[in-house]
């Protein structure tokens, strides 16, 4: 069982219905595997056939859920959101890498934010708490390397070190971003009331079977996350 991520307590108090998965993927040493189909490109196609039939409720909630710690979701979107509207717009999310693809499918088909995070980077355990501003979020602006801090009464994704992720599940930061297939890979699959708690286990399904596709032998852990 894994004993991360830690959930403060403030945040059961913006969203009480949240729920999650947690999945660390040791790699390391593996055969290298490929996917059998373009799963990204499937999940785009689901998605303008208008799927899933809970997807707008789910990421409606999204939306509410950010407005309580002061986010404006129509500005910044919780990532599922975004997703959503890029293939709303280009019919298609582009390729990043097969990993990356993979998850942003899970997202996609679930209308659920998943983040992807290189495990070996992180400095102590992934946290989700309520920011009181002097944290460090390393990003890229016009190309450029720079360290913003999030807002104060904001939730964040951080270790010891900094944020890894601003806005709960909006922008994810650089230090700790998966960028290759390999090492320890860490994933969490967020959820509200609003969607059937039966397709958070089918969305993590699906991660750890692409995984397995991608790193044939690795090792996974699983872990449920509920408040309360």
């Amino acid at each position: 069982m894994l004993d991360f991520p830690v959930v403060d307590q403030e945040i059961a108090e913006i969203a009480p219905d949240f729920r999650a998965l947690s999945i660390l993927v040791d790699a390391n040493d593996r055969a290298r595997g490929t996917m059998a189909r373009d799963m990204l490109a499937e999940a785009c196609d689901f998605v303008r056939a208008g799927g899933p039939a809970w997807g707008d409720a789910h990421l409606a909630s999204w939306g509410e859920t950010y407005s309580r710690f002061g986010a404006k979701p129509n500005r910044t979107p919780c990532s599922a959101q975004a997703l959503k509207k890029r293939v709303e717009r280009d019919a298609r999310v582009p390729s990043i890498n097969p990993v990356v693809d993979l998850y942003n499918a899970v997202s996609l088909r679930f209308a659920i934010p998943v983040g992807g995070e290189n495990f070996d980077a992180y400095i102590g355990k992934p946290r989700l708490s309520v920011a009181d501003g002097s944290e460090a979020f390393d990003t890229v602006m016009n190309g450029e390397a720079v360290v913003e801090s999030p807002a104060k009464g904001e939730v964040i994704w951080r270790d010891d070190v900094g944020v890894t992720c601003r806005r709960w599940n909006w922008r994810q930061g650089t230090r700790t971003r998966l960028k290759t297939l390999g090492g320890r890979m860490w994933f969490i699959l967020e959820s509200l009331a609003t969607m059937p708690e039966e397709a958070l286990e089918e969305a993590a399904n699906m991660l750890v079977s692409g995984l397995r596709e991608l790193a044939p032998g690795c090792d996974v852990y699983r872990q449920k996350i509920i408040l309360g």
